[in-house]
């Protein structure tokens, strides 16, 4: 596959997997499914209407959008021409949509629906290089004034078919002419610092990575995945285009963002990849459930619950398991873990991945107990998703695993994690300064995380090198490790630490709106929004008891002192968070100034002016007035 590409590929899936499913979407509650064959009869047509409609060698189009075959079937036609897709956030605001889309000059947008061409037509008039809008889903669109710049996808299908008509093998030709090293997809980084970098992955970046992943893991063409991970993250252009196309196994899309955790337990996936977020959330349902249990079931699940973290424990460290324990297991298989993996629609994954960011040691334990092979992966966007990952029998809840096969990784002297190989981007797009300044002239790729690579071989993430500093006593000081820490808790949705250069450390809250809701609700606690919710001082005491449970498995000197909850939680419509839920460190530590400087001047109340911004880019503006509070107060008398 050296000299292929990913339009080449699914020419031989066509060939050598024709009556295999390739993908299948939910619509209506019915599962569809496209054979590899029909998959690549797909492509064909559209990219043949592409070409019809002008579509040229080099030019960008961009999918916003639900996870959908026909997005899917958009990129790969893209690539087939020689064109570059450009995938979007489908949650993302006007403004950086305008952003992306200018920046990648896209002639072409494909959108999923009304609500997705809404967003379009809104920005036209900014979109100079913009020629054509496509839209899979016509409900509501009826009364649409129609132009040649807006076609339904059937549409330029037809097109195709009529252009291939006159111009037989056209399409051939030109997946003929693609090379490894054309750009195959245009990602876009999180933008934690500043606008986003448009990061150019190659075909033969795309190979790569596939071809590192088959060597470092057990993946099939009989595999199932669920595609419901935005498009535009790097993770699932790895999984779901190129591992898919390089494996052949099947994708499989969900009715709709609302109902994945219905469909993931109904299909039952062999394969699962998952950000942090999705399993804190999983863990979360678990823990709530468990909590309104009657007091039996309560206590066997808390019983077994601890008897299989324990093996677990023994397990990693690589001591025997006593006796005893192995059968209290295999009674605990019986009664709560099989049960628990079936709810969640774990019961056939084979092995299940977390990435993006660091998982907490306990919520990683937590699903390693109950016999989920969950394994922890480390990877960016400028090396194609991958760097590394756990073997089944090695993962551990504090390393990334060990390097994949063809990829180097290396620490520089300030503790700077570089990586060089096939898997290393081609560059940032029109930004050679920004390429520079990240890949030296050994083609050694600064990560720009810091990490150790431990005795056994396997790479360490300590947290973003910018963001490691140390407490004014010299003690080391990692944010993140403390905010996993803290989200372990069913209660708390996200944390901010603080505390570099300072005596202690500090941490503003957001509450997990529905948790602490029906804990609220279960105890006669009425409230009417999320602001007045989480100034509730009962709310206040749960989350301080919370704040202490985690303190306790935290060094003396790194142990949180002083919190705030917020009034809101951390939006990325906001620019708090990036759309991978990573947190604009510096944006937030401007914004909340105020507070930071109540945490540390001794004060107990802070006046925030909290912006709030509306999909539409419309924004508002919420005055409150917020309690700084202390750890180790007095905790005031529940109700």
């Amino acid at each position: 596959m050296v000299e292929s590409t990913l339009a080449r590929l699914l020419q031989r899936n066509a060939r050598d997997l024709r009556d295999k499913p390739a993908i299948r979407e939910k619509d209506r509650g019915i599962w569809q499914t496209w054979t590899w064959r029909q998959y690549h009869d797909e492509v064909r047509d559209f990219a043949l209407g592409l070409a019809a409609l002008g579509f040229k060698r080099g030019e960008r189009l961009s999918v916003i959008g639900d996870n959908r075959p026909r997005l899917y079937w958009a990129q790969v036609a893209a690539q087939a021409l020689g064109g570059v897709p450009v995938p979007v956030y489908q949650d993302s605001i006007a403004k950086e949509l305008a952003f992306v889309w200018n920046h990648a000059e896209c002639a072409v947008i494909v959108a999923e629906d009304q609500e997705q061409v809404d967003k379009v037509l809104g920005l036209r008039a900014e979109l100079p290089a913009l020629r054509l809008v496509v839209y899979d889903d016509s409900r509501g669109m009826l009364h649409y004034k129609q132009h040649d710049w807006l076609r339904s996808y059937q549409s330029v299908q037809e097109l195709g078919r009529e252009f291939a008509a006159k111009n037989p093998g056209y399409f051939e030709a030109e997946v003929e002419k693609g090379k490894p090293e054309d750009v195959a997809i245009i990602c876009y980084t999180s933008g934690t610092t500043g606008n986003p970098k448009g990061v150019m992955l190659t075909n033969a970046n795309a190979i790569a990575i596939a071809d590192a992943f088959r060597k470092a893991d057990d993946v099939r063409p009989e595999d199932d995945a669920l595609a419901y991970l935005p498009m535009a993250w790097a993770g699932d252009a790895a999984y779901t285009l190129f591992l898919s196309l390089v494996v052949g196994f099947c994708a499989n899309c969900p009715e709709s963002p609302e109902t994945v955790q219905r469909d993931l337990r109904e299909l039952g996936p062999t394969t699962v990849l998952a950000p942090p977020r999705i399993w804190e959330n999983m863990l979360t349902s678990i823990q709530v459930k468990a909590a309104d249990a009657p007091a039996l079931k309560r206590w066997v699940f808390e019983t077994f619950r601890a008897v299989a973290e324990r093996a677990e424990i023994l397990r990693a460290d690589g001591k025997p398991i006593p006796l005893a324990l192995r059968l209290a297991c295999m009674l605990g298989n019986v009664l709560v873990y099989t049960p628990i993996r079936d709810q969640l629609g774990l019961r056939r994954a084979k092995w299940a991945l977390t990435g993006g960011a660091p998982l907490g040691p306990d919520t990683f334990r937590f699903f390693r107990s109950i016999g989920v092979n969950l394994k922890q992966v480390y990877g960016s966007t400028e090396t194609t998703g991958l760097v590394s990952l756990q073997p089944s029998d090695e993962a551990n809840p504090t390393t990334a695993g060990r390097p994949c096969p063809g990829i180097e990784v290396k620490i520089a002297d300030r503790g700077e994690v570089l990586v060089r190989g096939p898997v290393v981007f081609k560059g940032y797009l029109k930004n050679d300064e920004a390429t520079r300044e990240v890949i030296d002239s050994d083609g050694w790729f600064r990560t720009g995380d810091a990490g150790f690579v431990d005795p056994r071989g396997h790479l360490v993430i300590i947290d973003r090198a910018k963001d490691v500093g140390a407490l004014h006593d010299g003690t080391p000081f990692a944010p993140q490790f403390i905010e996993n820490k803290l989200k372990y808790s069913p209660f708390i949705r996200e944390a901010v630490a603080f505390g570099n250069e300072r005596n202690f450390v500090t941490a503003m809250i957001a509450i997990d709106q529905n948790t602490v809701g029906n804990w609220a609700e279960r105890r006669g606690i009425a409230y009417t929004s999320y602001m007045d919710l989480s100034q509730k001082p009962e709310i206040c005491d749960l989350i301080r008891e919370e704040i202490r449970k985690g303190n306790e498995t935290l060094p003396e000197s790194t142990r949180i002192r002083r919190f705030l909850l917020l009034t809101k939680d951390l939006e990325a419509d906001d620019a708090e968070m990036t759309r991978t839920r990573k947190v604009r460190r510096r944006f937030v530590a401007e914004k909340y100034a105020p507070v930071i400087d109540a945490f540390y001047s001794g004060g107990h109340a802070v006046e925030l002016a909290t912006t709030i911004t509306y999909e539409d880019g419309r924004q508002a503006t919420l005055n409150s007035r917020v309690r700084v509070e202390d750890v180790e107060a007095k905790v005031a008398a529940r109700v």
